[in-house]
């Protein structure tokens, strides 16, 4: 059965392999699927500098192995939108103790058909309810938007679409409610939460200081 388990630096010691895999399908996917050319690694990694002891990765996992993730990123930090792609958020960049960043999401090819992308989904929604996040910003391609619609995501662009890679892509804002929460369960087949924290709190999320 496919799990979603929450990973931060406290208990990454239990999920190593699994983090591997994580870096080694994001490189697969966006790199040599989606031709993303300017995260290319000899080592067939993707890592990038947000993966770093503020980074929470969600892990989509059937019997160890690795079939879908995402990573959320403090705002209040500097993070992909206000450092790569701020020229995307013309309407300003969302950074707040309650918004956090939404990266690095993919789910692997032969599981696109089934429920795994609304259990991931699910997860993000759930996670940042316990965490008392109110949003999460994301930069995506444009075929996003009706895949959000679809699942009862409330979207607010930031910004107009621009080319990235060939690619008309949008920054924008996704709502955080229990609304959408069981909207996507419902489509998912899912029942209550479904998180597993292994060696973590009810609660992890902590503001990350900020010098004035």
């Amino acid at each position: 059965m496919t799990c979603v388990h929450v990973i931060t630096h406290a208990n990454r010691h239990f999920y190593e392999e699994s983090l591997e895999q994580f870096h080694r399908l994001r490189h697969q996917i966006f790199v040599e699927e989606r031709g993303w050319s300017g995260l290319r690694q000899p080592d067939g990694l993707e890592v990038d500098a947000y993966d770093n002891q503020h980074a929470v990765y969600l892990l989509a996992i059937d019997a160890g192995r690795l079939v879908g993730g995402q990573r959320l990123y403090p705002t209040l930090l500097p993070h992909m939108i206000s450092e790569v792609f701020p020229h995307l958020a013309q309407l300003g960049v969302p950074q707040a103790a309650d918004i956090l960043e939404w990266t690095r999401y993919f789910v692997v090819k032969e599981r696109r058909t089934g429920r795994t992308d609304c259990r991931l989904l699910a997860a993000m929604q759930e996670f940042c309810l316990g965490e008392g996040i109110t949003e999460v910003t994301a930069v995506v391609e444009m075929w996003w938007l009706p895949r959000w619609q679809q699942a009862g995501f409330k979207v607010r662009p930031l910004g107009l679409p621009q080319l990235i890679e060939g690619q008309p892509c949008i920054a924008a804002a996704v709502e955080i409610s229990q609304a959408s929460l069981e909207h996507v369960r419902k489509l998912a087949g899912l029942r209550g939460a479904s998180l597993i924290r292994n060696g973590l709190s009810s609660r992890i999320h902590q503001v990350p200081h900020v010098a004035a």
